[in-house]
């Protein structure tokens, strides 16, 4: 347990108590070089070769002589598909160092946002959230004491404001003060977005937050749809890379909409096997707490596919399953193996009886290339989504 001098404890108290009483802001970004910024935009994760990052952009700001401008190319520079940054308490802190600040007495994180252009997403904002290691499952020593999550939004042209309900969150110790991530399917290509007054208050009217969903609830809609769920960063085995590619944005002949999904499966590595998980959040491997969704109250989870040729065989198609950490998928169901046709079809995995209680890996799929050609196949899904009917 981390330990916390009686002195240090009285002035974290104090300083909660000010922050209720006064309704003091407890900025992560005010102005550039303003003294009342707290945490630092050095956790930078994911295609991070993608972003272009200016926290004294003079164009327009919301207040002040600054904000803050993120230029996202979504290139996969990385080969991620997403990326993202983090606003950390000391440089590059990753839960090894004893710098988090307690922000009990605070119940909502405010933060202002603009697009360039209108219609840029932010694919999620979070708080806290650096709690274990993905490549390890292991812990950190000094890890958030919350993570609490927000997403995703489309921005206009003009400055709007959002805020992150935070009531009854524990926020003891908070070293992730805010993290912005983006999506290359939500995003579609190039854009800029502009932040500005981040900041930490207290609102006395402010109620928790309802936390449920409503159906049909979707893994995959249309590539830049905000009713997706879920990204398929689950690549599976570590040769994946080198054996797949997939494009969320693809435009010849969906099943409806405006796009599909296409995968394109060669056995490069000799691995012989391969299959991706779309999961929440991105990589999560049971690794992180308070993640996924309840999906209880939905009966199956539908989708459409097809085959590039016909014959395609698909050894496994999956909602849940990781097994593998300590916050783990509730259950599992799945179907196959499913030989594909040319033409679109559709499929449905049986979800009563199931516990759809906690569910992180939300679509999966797997084959091999034993069952398929030898020179490998390309099918493509449309249209993934849970029903209650």
């Amino acid at each position: 347990m981390r330990k916390i001098s009686l002195l240090v404890l009285t002035g974290m108290v104090i300083f909660s108590l000010c922050a209720l009483a006064q309704g003091e802001k407890f900025y992560v970004y005010s102005d550039k070089n303003s003294p009342s910024n707290h945490f630092i935009p050095s956790g930078w994760m994911g295609d991070y070769g993608d972003l272009r990052f200016n926290d004294q952009a003079l164009e327009e700001p919301l207040t002040g002589a600054t904000s803050i401008k993120i230029t996202y190319s979504a290139k996969k520079s990385q080969g991620q598909g997403w990326t993202g940054i983090y606003w950390q308490s000391s440089q590059n802190n990753w839960g090894t160092k004893d710098t988090g600040f307690d922000l009990t007495g605070f119940n909502k994180l405010v933060f202002n946002a603009r697009g360039k252009n209108g219609g840029e997403v932010i694919t999620t904002l979070k708080v806290g959230g650096i709690i274990e290691n993905p490549a390890t499952g292991e812990s950190y020593p000094f890890a958030d004491s919350t993570n609490v999550e927000y997403g995703p939004i489309r921005l206009t042209k003009d400055w709007q404001q959002y805020s992150i309900n935070l009531v009854d969150k524990d926020l003891f110790y908070i070293n992730g003060g805010l993290a912005i991530i983006f999506n290359a399917a939500h995003a579609g290509g190039e854009q800029t977005v502009y932040l500005d007054d981040i900041y930490y208050t207290y609102d006395p009217n402010l109620k928790k937050e309802e936390v449920g969903v409503s159906f049909p609830f979707y893994v995959y809609a249309d590539s830049n749809s905000l009713d997706n769920h879920y990204i398929p960063s689950g690549w599976m085995p570590a040769t994946a890379a080198r054996d797949l590619k997939l494009n969320v944005n693809w435009k010849k002949t969906p099943y409806s909409g405006d796009s599909c999904i296409r995968v394109e499966y060669r056995n490069n590595s000799g691995t012989r096997w391969a299959g991706i998980y779309w999961q929440h959040p991105a990589n999560n491997w049971g690794t992180v707490p308070d993640a996924g969704f309840n999906l209880q109250g939905a009966k199956k989870l539908t989708f459409w596919a097809k085959g590039e040729r016909g014959g395609e065989l698909i050894n496994e198609f999956k909602v849940g399953g990781i097994v593998s950490g300590e916050f783990i998928d509730s259950d599992s169901a799945g179907i196959g193996p499913v030989q594909l046709r040319p033409d679109w079809q559709k499929y449905e995995i049986d979800l009563r009886g199931a516990d759809l209680s906690y569910i992180i890996g939300g679509f999966c799929w797997a084959t091999n290339i034993d069952v398929n050609d030898p020179e490998g196949i390309v099918f493509y899904l449309d249209e993934i989504k849970y029903e209650v009917e």
